[in-house]
């Protein structure tokens, strides 16, 4: 792995709302087929690096490459090709209320790459078998489903078009501990199947700790530390201490209004 060019390579990235210097300069690399995980405060800038590298949102300055092609600035229909490699896990799932299951884990075979229905529900159906979910579920709407439920569903379609590299926003957020766990075994589970280059951002150190080969730590709009899972421990750097224990005190200061 260490002799390829990365998948994804970020250089010097910037990125500011008004005043609001978000990022400052981030570099990154996430080679192929590695699984990486941006953990940090909230408002450190994980979302808006996720949507620098789809394209949601135009840097200020910085280079983003994938598979050696920038990307920043391109042309419209260059970057639509592009979107064919990713696949995306949203934070809150974002399932479509008025499709049925099967819909939503088949909308992007659907309508981005024009499969016919016959065949993306057997799709969508084998998808949802890959996440433990049966065919009884693939008639029901988004609303008849659990929390868990849900997150599976996102992660079948997440998975569907079998893309390349696959974003975690927040996987785990608003499950119980035990469901975070399922959600978290699947996830390495169906990127080690696809052979897929992912890239997680979360603030969930057990989600971290289980679906990431190496950890970068986003703090005032760089990252701070970078290093495989294993050593997250011992990393050495007093940010990343204060943050995996969950500790108030230390260089990291959260701002309390008081009373």
């Amino acid at each position: 792995m260490a002799d390829e060019s990365p998948k994804i390579r970020i250089r010097d990235l910037h990125k500011s709302f008004g005043e609001n210097h978000v990022l400052r300069g981030l570099d990154l690399d996430v080679a192929v087929s590695e699984s990486v995980v941006v953990i940090g405060g909230s408002g450190t800038g994980k979302s808006v690096l996720l949507k620098c590298i789809l394209g949601l949102m135009e840097p200020d300055q910085g280079s983003i490459e994938i598979d050696g092609t920038e990307v920043v600035a391109m042309p419209r229909a260059e970057r639509e090709q592009l979107m064919h490699k990713f696949g995306m896990l949203f934070q809150g799932g974002a399932l479509f209320d008025s499709l049925k299951v099967w819909e939503n884990v088949a909308f992007g075979l659907i309508q981005a790459e024009g499969m016919e229905r016959d065949q993306a529900r057997e799709i969508a159906f084998a998808k949802l078998a890959q996440v433990g979910l049966g065919e009884d579920v693939a008639a029901l709407l988004p609303a008849e489903l659990s929390g868990g439920m849900q997150k599976r569903v996102s992660l079948a379609r997440a998975i569907a078009t079998e893309p390349e590299i696959i974003f975690f926003d927040e996987p785990t957020t608003g499950l119980d501990p035990i469901m975070a766990d399922v959600i978290n075994d699947l996830i390495v589970k169906c990127v080690r199947e696809l052979g897929a280059t992912t890239l997680s951002i979360t603030h969930d150190m057990a989600s971290t700790r289980k679906i990431s080969d190496r950890v970068a730590m986003l703090y005032e709009g760089r990252i701070i530390w970078a290093g495989e899972t294993d050593g997250i421990d011992t990393s050495g750097n007093d940010h990343v201490d204060q943050f995996i224990h969950g500790r108030a005190d230390g260089p990291i200061k959260m701002a309390v209004r008081r009373s």
